[in-house]
């Protein structure tokens, strides 16, 4: 009952966030793992929800001590790209009920009104992002707007920093907290009480589950004025490996599938809430 329930409250959510404003059309970009990546065949197809991607710029050899590059300039947006976003909306149609399209959405934080067609966004390897004035404010605007913003794969004691320098020009104001496990993102579909570092494929090199002094997973976030969680941080893990690698046997299915049950969450509570 609370799913169908949760169902209905898409609908009016998706129609809240205005489809008479002009979508950008779906594109590929330049990745740093993937070139000519299969195209589902229903690309094209109309349907009520995507995930955007983030597109960003960053900084260069981060922990070889470089400076800051100009947008694109280096591609950390593009990790896991766009294999990892395909087989997570995979997921999210078969463990769902949302009409969702099959391939990414990449958004920019340009100054123009296209990033809020799309409400939830999702950026990786934000341990190198570095946002300026003006992308903070409009990623403030966003989330402000009831937008949601997940970011994942980033690990260690100067990656956070980093995410930070750029956060804290989003929202001077409020405080990163670490996530209860009461609140309502680990429950509105799974119960998740029970969670656990989700490690990159480098596991299978390093047969470690941390990066750097990432020793454990942080589940961490920014609500706003009325307890909605805005912003869903998750420091010291890699579930876009997971979904990445999800399709191959020598990834171990006790993460991929905590990984899915994770973004599922995510993706409904954002929805619902």
């Amino acid at each position: 009952m609370r799913f169908r329930t949760a169902l209905v409250v898409v609908v009016a959510g998706l129609g809240a966030w205005g489809v008479l404003r002009a979508q950008r059309p779906f594109q590929e970009y330049q990745a740093i793992e993937y070139n000519d990546f299969p195209l589902p065949p229903d690309y094209q197809a109309e349907t009520e929800w995507t995930r955007a991607r983030l597109r960003y710029p960053a900084f260069y050899n981060l922990h070889g001590g470089g400076d800051g590059g100009p947008p694109d300039a280096h591609l950390n947006w593009t990790i896991d790209y766009p294999r990892s976003d395909r087989h997570l909306l995979q997921g999210i149609r078969r463990l769902t009920r949302i009409d969702t399209r099959s391939v990414e959405q990449v958004v920019d934080l340009d100054g123009g009104d296209d990033v809020y067609n799309w409400p939830f966004m999702y950026a990786v390897e934000v341990g190198h992002w570095n946002l300026t004035d003006d992308m903070a404010a409009q990623l403030r605007e966003f989330l402000l707007r009831g937008g949601f913003f997940m970011c994942d794969d980033f690990h260690g004691t100067l990656e956070w920093e980093v995410f930070m320098r750029s956060m804290r020009k989003v929202f001077p104001d409020r405080q990163v907290v670490d996530l209860d496990n009461k609140d309502p993102i680990f429950h509105v579909v799974y119960d998740l009480d029970d969670r656990y570092q989700v490690p990159g494929w480098q596991w299978s090199i390093s047969n470690r589950t941390y990066e750097y002094d990432g020793f454990e997973p942080k589940w961490r976030g920014i609500y706003d004025d009325h307890g909605r969680l805005m912003v869903a941080i998750c420091h010291n893990m890699d579930l876009g490996d997971a979904w990445e690698w999800s399709d191959d046997p020598r990834y171990p299915e006790k993460w991929a599938g905590l990984a899915y049950r994770i973004a599922t969450n995510y993706v409904m509570y954002d929805l619902t809430h």
